[in-house]
Formats: structure tokens, sequence, C-alpha cells
């Protein structure tokens, strides 16, 4: 009898342990998900930036100069690939040179002339921002939870990368 309720309470312990493995190795998927999902919306985000600081350098309302530095520096950010978070550093350093106040934005306004392109330049670097927390708040859940012991024991995360955060900006965007 004793034996019985040995055999029980082990099948039980292992059900337990189990569906907490099945728990984990679902709440850890589901967290990579969430990773590749906002990396999806901070590119997204990036890239309209990187067009909308074009369009801006290409109006009229930056002195020449200004509307080459940031040409040059949003073309950049839009093509390139081997060192993308330097790019967007620098695009996102040059808007922060140019415009260090939103009020150093909105004085580009003249006559009701680029009103709306000033608001789209102030909508991009905001989405930008939210886009950004959104992942690096992403990418820190997922490390926790791969740092966990049980995760590391049992191999839960798989062969599934270790997420990283988007460094290059983070400072500048975050001001």
């Amino acid at each position: 009898m004793n034996l019985g309720v040995f055999a029980i309470a082990s099948l039980f312990l292992l059900a337990v342990l189990g569906w907490y493995l099945s728990f984990s190795a679902g709440r850890l998927d589901r967290l990579h998900n969430r990773v590749e999902t906002s990396w999806a919306a901070l590119d997204a985000a990036l890239q309209r930036r990187a067009g909308v600081a074009l369009e801006l350098a290409s109006s009229g309302l930056l002195d020449p100069a200004s509307g080459a530095l940031l040409a040059a520096a949003a073309h950049e950010a839009r093509e390139s690939h081997n060192n993308r978070a330097q790019a967007e550093s620098d695009l996102s350093s040059n808007l922060q040179l140019l415009f260090p106040t939103h009020a150093d934005l909105e004085a580009l306004i003249h006559d009701g002339h680029g009103e709306d392109l000033v608001g789209e330049v102030d909508d991009a670097i905001s989405r930008v921002r939210l886009a950004l927390s959104f992942h690096s708040d992403a990418v820190t859940s997922t490390k926790q939870v791969r740092d966990k012991l049980v995760v590391r024991l049992f191999r839960l995360a798989g062969r599934a990368e270790v997420p990283v955060e988007f460094p290059a900006i983070l400072d500048i965007v975050r001001q």
C-alpha cells in the first residue's frame, strides 16, 4: 500500500513538473515572438523616420547645409545594412543637433507651410522612442526568463538566439 501511494505521489510530481516545464517553454516561446514582433515594429519606425527625415531635408524648410547633413544621415540610415546601428545613431544625433527641443522643430513652420511635415517628423521620432521602449522591454523580459535555472537546465530555449537590444541609439533616442 505504501508503494502505491508513493507511485501515485511520484506520478503527480512528474505531472506537475511536466506542466511547469511546458508552461515555461510556452512562455519563453511567446517572449521570443514578442521580441521578433517588437523588432519588426522598431524597424518600421526607423525606416519611417528616415523617410520623413529625407522628406524634410528636401522640403526647403532647412538651410542648405542642414538639409544636406540630414539627407546624408537619413539616406545612410535607410540604405545601411552592414552597420545599421551606427547609421541610425548618426541620424538620431543629427536630428538631436538640428532640433534639440520640440520648439526648435516647430520653428520650421512658416505661414502654415510645413506644418504637416513637421508633425510627421515629430510623430516619427515619438514612434521610434515608443518602439524602442517596447523592444527593450521585450528583450529584457526574455533574457530574464532565459537566465532562470530551470530554463537553462532543461534547455527550454532550444536553439533560439539570445535576443539583443538595438544599442547604438538607446542613449540618444531616450532623451
